[in-house]
C-alpha cells in the first residue's frame, strides 16, 4: 500500500512540474443544407483575443489556449453567426467540432430572423416547436446523471422516468404521457432500438443507458412536429450525433466510478479517416455485494465510429454499438422480509445486443442524399423456477429465450431549391423475430381433501417469423412572407408483409403540417399538428396460442394524432423560454385479451411486454401544457427551468378510458450550474414528479398463488384506482479540473438525491415471516400451504429512500 501512495504521489508532482496550461481545439464548418465546406470562415474565442479562418477545405485549428470554458463565435458574408457556448478547452484532448452554417434569411425592418444555433433555440423550420437540443457538456455535467444521456434527459419538459415502478431508477423515457416504446432513437442517421442496459423487450427503457457521453456532440429531441423521415414514432424521435474523431493526433480518456471504468480512444487511422471506440464494464455486482444487496447487475458496452472522406463530395461513416448483460441473485448475509422478496420475485436476465451499421452521404447540386444499410440484433434470455431451483423444468416458472433481428437500408435525398427545402426517401426492412415462451400463469392448486380448486394454465409457444417492412415519406419546406412565415408539411406511409391487411399503404398514411410565424423580434408564434403510425411490437407479432395459431396477424398499426401550439420568447442570445400545449389522441392501442387492459400501461419494469393474444381496440388521450427557460452558458451560470401538467388516460375491454400507469400530472425540473475560478464547478439539480397511479391487489388470488409466483395478483377491475406519494429528488455534483501537460485530470463528486427523499414505488406483497426470517409465519402454526390459505398476507410499503455518493475521476491524454 505504501508503495503505491508513493508512486501516486511521485506521479502527481511529475505533473504538476510539467504543467503546461495550454489546450487547442479543430474542426470543420459546412453549409446546413448543401453540406459544403465553407472556406474563409472567422473563427473567434470570444473574449481571449485568439482566432482563425477556415481553409480550402473548412478546417481550423486553434492552439495555445488557456483552459477554461469559451463561447466559439462564426461568421461569414452570406451566413448567419453561429455562437456555441460552453466550450471546455483542456489540456489533455483536443476539441473537434462538427459545426453547421445557415445561409442568411431576409432581415425586415423591424424584424430579425435568428438563426437556430445563434440562440439557445433548437427549432428547425421542419420542426418549429417542441424540440430540445443538449450538447456534450451539458449531458457531461448533469448532477446526478452518471454521464447517461437517457437520464439527463428526464430534466426537459414533457419527459418524466418511470417513478411508480423501482423508485424513478430507470429510464423509461415518456414523454407527454405515452407509453415507453413510443420513441425512436438515431444515431447519425442510424436507427438504434435498445439504448439501455437490462431493456425491457417490446418497451425500451432500463436502469442504465448504453451510449458513451464522450462520443457525443449534442442530442436532439422532438416530442412533436416529426420529420416525415421518421418511422414508428408516437411520441418522439431522439437525434444523436457523434463527432468524429480527432484528426491530427492519438487522444482518449479514462473513467473511473464508484459503478464502472470506461476508456475512450480516438485520432487519425490515415490522412481521410478518423476513428473513434470505447469499451466499459460496470463492477456494480461488486459494489451491492459489499453493501449485502441481492442483486447482481453486470454489463459490458462497447461502441465506435469510424470517417472515411472518399473524396470531396462524398463521405462513409461506419458505426457500431453493442452490449452485454447479465442479471444475477446471491443469498444475502443479512435476510430481510425486502431482501427475500427480490430473491423469490425478480428473474435473473441474460441479453445482448448490437447495431451496426454502414451511411454514405454525398452531395449533389443544390443539396445531398444519405445511403444507409445497418443491421441490428437483440437476443432475451429470462428464467425464474420455484424456490430459485435452477434447472428444475417441474419448478419452471418462466423461460423466456427470445431474438428480434433487424436489416435496415434508407436513402433519401434533401434539396434547396429557390427557398424551398425539400426532402423525400424511402427505407426497406428485413425482420425476422424468435420467441421461445413458458409462462405459467397459474399452478394447479388443490384443497385439504385433494379437490382442485384452481386448474393449471400455461402458456407455451416456439414462434419464428419474418416479414418485409416498405416505407416512404416526402417533406416540404418554405418562407413567406418576407421570411415572416414558415411552413412545412409531410406525408409519409409505412407496409408490411406480415400483418393482414399490411401491403395496404392507406391504413399507415401520416400527413403532417408546421407552421412558424415571427410576430416580433424575439417573438415566435408556433403550431403543429400531425398523424403518426406504429407497428405492433414484434412480441406481439409473434406470439401463438397454445396451439401454434398466430392470434395477432390482424393486428392494426397503432395511431395517434397530435396538435400542438406555442410561443417562444427569445430576449437574448442565450436565454430562451417556451410556453406550449399539446393534446394526443391514441386509436389502434393493443389491449391484452387476458387481461383486458391496455398494454399502453406496461412497459415500465423488467421483463417482456406483449407475447400475448391482443386486439387493437383501445383508445387513449394525452393533453397538457409545458413551460421552459434556459439559460446558455456565457461567463460563469448555466441553468435550466420546466414545468409541465398534463393528463394521459387509456381504455381497455371496457371502452372506458382510466388514467393511464404515466398519469404523473406534475413534472417539474430545476438545473443550475455555476463555474468558479481554478477550474471549479458545482451543479445542483431538482426534480419532482406527482404520484403514479397503480393497481391494488387481489387479495383473494394473491394469497392463492403467491407460493406460485412470488408476487401479488393485481385486481385489474380497479386499474389504476390509486396513487403512490410524489417523486422528489435532489442531485449535487462538484468538479475540480487539473492541467498538466497534455494531460488533464477531472475530479468529480456526484451525490444522488443528497438530502435521502423516500422513492415511491409500487407496494409489494408477500406473505409475513418469523423473526429470522427463516420461514412463513402461519394462522396455524403448522407448515405453509401451497395454496396459502393459512398464511398472513403482508404488504411492503417499498418506499426506502437511498443516497447514491459517486467519486471518480477522468483523466485526458
Amino acid at each position: 500500500m505504501k508503495k503505491i501512495l508513493t508512486i501516486c504521489l511521485g506521479l502527481l508532482l511529475f505533473l504538476i512540474t510539467y504543467a503546461q496550461n495550454s489546450g487547442s481545439l479543430t474542426g470543420t464548418v459546412t453549409d446546413k443544407n448543401l453540406l459544403n465546406t465553407l472556406s474563409g470562415v472567422s473563427v473567434e474565442l470570444v473574449g481571449a483575443g485568439k482566432g482563425t479562418m477556415t481553409d480550402s477545405s473548412g478546417k481550423f485549428r486553434i492552439t495555445g489556449i488557456a483552459p477554461k470554458s469559451y463561447t466559439l463565435r462564426f461568421t461569414s458574408v452570406g451566413y448567419n453567426e453561429v455562437l456555441l457556448y460552453n466550450i471546455v478547452v483542456t489540456s489533455g484532448n483536443e476539441i473537434n467540432l462538427s459545426v453547421q452554417m445557415e445561409a442568411a434569411v431576409t432581415r425586415l425592418e423591424d424584424v430579425v430572423i435568428k438563426s437556430s444555433r445563434r440562440t439557445a433555440v433548437a427549432a428547425s423550420l421542419e420542426t418549429p416547436l417542441s424540440v430540445q437540443r443538449l450538447t456534450t457538456e451539458e449531458i457531461r455535467s448533469n448532477p446526478g446523471g452518471n454521464f447517461d444521456i437517457s437520464r439527463v434527459i428526464q430534466a426537459l419538459p414533457g419527459v418524466s422516468g418511470t417513478a411508480g415502478s423501482v423508485g424513478g431508477f430507470r429510464n423509461d423515457i415518456i414523454i407527454r404521457g405515452g407509453a415507453p416504446n413510443e420513441n425512436v432513437y438515431y444515431l447519425d442517421g442510424i436507427e438504434i432500438p435498445v439504448i439501455n442496459h437490462f431493456a425491457t423487450q417490446g418497451s425500451a427503457g432500463g436502469p442504465t443507458g448504453i451510449l458513451n457521453v464522450s462520443f457525443l456532440e449534442d442530442v436532439k429531441l422532438s416530442s412533436s412536429s416529426f420529420d416525415a423521415r421518421f418511422d414508428n414514432a408516437l411520441s418522439s424521435v431522439f437525434q444523436f450525433r457523434q463527432r468524429n474523431g480527432n484528426p491530427n493526433a492519438f487522444q482518449g480518456n479514462v473513467r473511473l466510478s464508484a459503478t464502472e471504468l470506461a476508456g475512450t480512444f480516438e485520432g487519425p487511422l490515415s490522412k481521410n479517416t478518423t476513428f473513434l471506440a470505447s469499451a466499459r464494464r460496470s463492477y456494480l455486482q461488486l459494489l451491492f455485494k459489499a453493501i449485502d444487496l441481492p442483486i447482481r447487475p453486470n454489463y459490458w458496452d462497447f461502441q465506435y465510429k469510424v470517417t472515411h472522406k472518399l473524396d470531396k463530395k462524398t463521405t462513409l461513416t461506419l458505426i457500431g454499438v453493442g452490449a452485454i448483460d447479465d442479471f444475477t441473485f446471491a443469498a444475502p448475509k443479512d435476510a430481510t422480509p425486502e431482501k427475500l422478496y427480490v430473491l423469490d420475485a425478480t428473474a435473473p436476465i441474460h441479453q445482448w445486443n448490437y447495431t451496426v451499421g454502414a451511411s454514405l452521404r454525398r452531395q449533389i447540386k443544390n443539396g445531398f442524399w444519405n445511403l444507409a444499410l445497418s443491421r441490428n440484433m437483440f437476443d432475451n434470455e429470462i428464467e425464474k423456477f420455484d424456490d430459485n431451483d435452477e434447472g428444475n423444468e417441474a419448478k419452471r416458472r418462466l423461460g423466456i429465450f427470445s431474438q428480434e433481428i433487424e436489416n435496415k437500408l434508407r436513402f433519401d435525398i434533401n434539396k434547396t431549391i429557390k427557398g424551398w427545402k425539400i426532402a423525400y426517401g424511402a427505407m426497406i426492412q428485413y425482420v425476422k423475430s424468435n420467441n421461445n415462451n413458458f409462462k405459467r400463469l397459474r399452478k394447479e392448486l388443490t384443497d385439504q381433501n385433494g379437490n382442485v380448486i384452481q386448474p393449471e394454465l400455461v402458456v407455451r409457444y416456439n414462434s419464428d417469423i419474418d416479414f418485409w417492412r416498405f416505407g416512404g415519406f416526402a417533406q416540404v419546406s418554405k418562407r413567406y412572407l418576407d421570411d415572416r412565415l414558415g411552413i412545412s408539411a409531410g406525408l409519409r406511409t409505412d407496409m408490411n408483409s406480415f400483418i393482414t391487411d399490411g401491403m395496404n399503404p392507406l391504413p399507415a398514411v401520416s400527413p403532417r403540417i408546421s407552421a412558424s410565424y415571427v410576430l416580433a423580434d424575439k417573438w415566435t408564434l408556433n403550431a403543429s399538428v400531425g398523424s403518426y403510425a406504429k407497428i405492433p411490437t414484434y412480441t406481439i407479432l409473434s406470439f401463438r396460442d397454445n396451439n401454434g395459431t398466430l392470434v395477432n396477424k390482424d393486428a392494426d398499426y397503432t395511431r395517434n394524432i397530435h396538435y400542438a401550439l406555442g410561443t417562444e420568447f427569445l430576449p437574448n442570445n442565450t436565454t430562451r423560454f417556451t410556453l406550449e400545449g399539446f393534446y394526443k389522441k391514441y386509436s389502434n392501442v393493443a389491449v391484452s385479451v387476458r387481461d383486458g387492459i391496455s398494454l399502453a400501461n406496461l412497459g415500465g419494469d423488467f421483463g417482456v411486454i406483449g407475447n400475448e393474444e391482443v386486439v387493437t381496440n383501445g383508445k387513449g388521450t394525452t393533453y397538457g401544457f409545458e413551460l421552459f427557460a434556459q439559460q446558455k452558458l456565457t461567463k460563469r451560470f448555466f441553468g435550466t427551468f420546466s414545468y409541465t401538467w398534463f393528463i394521459s388516460r387509456f381504455s381497455g375491454e371496457n371502452g372506458k378510458e382510466v388514467a393511464s400507469a404515466w398519469d404523473n400530472r406534475h413534472l417539474l425540473s430545476f438545473i443550475w450550474g455555476y463555474k468558479f475560478n481554478k477550474n471549479w464547478e458545482l451543479g445542483l439539480k431538482f426534480r419532482y414528479q406527482g404520484g403514479a397511479p397503480y393497481t391494488p391487489f387481489d387479495q383473494t388470488a394473491s394469497q392463492l398463488n403467491y407460493l406460485t409466483f412470488g408476487t401479488g395478483i393485481l385486481d385489474y377491475n380497479r386499474l389504476n384506482t390509486e396513487r403512490l406519494g410524489s417523486f422528489h429528488a435532489s442531485d449535487i455534483r462538484i468538479d475540480k479540473k487539473w492541467n498538466f501537460r497534455k494531460i488533464t485530470l477531472d475530479l468529480f463528486l456526484d451525490i444522488t438525491n443528497w438530502y435521502n427523499a423516500k422513492s415511491p414505488a409500487y407496494p409489494q406483497y408477500t406473505f409475513k415471516r418469523n423473526a429470522d426470517n427463516t420461514a412463513f409465519v402461519t394462522t396455524d402454526g403448522q407448515p405453509i400451504k401451497q395454496n396459502g390459505s393459512n398464511a398472513i398476507p403482508f404488504i411492503l410499503a417499498n418506499d426506502d429512500a437511498s443516497v447514491i455518493p459517486t467519486i471518480g475521476f477522468i483523466i485526458e491524454f
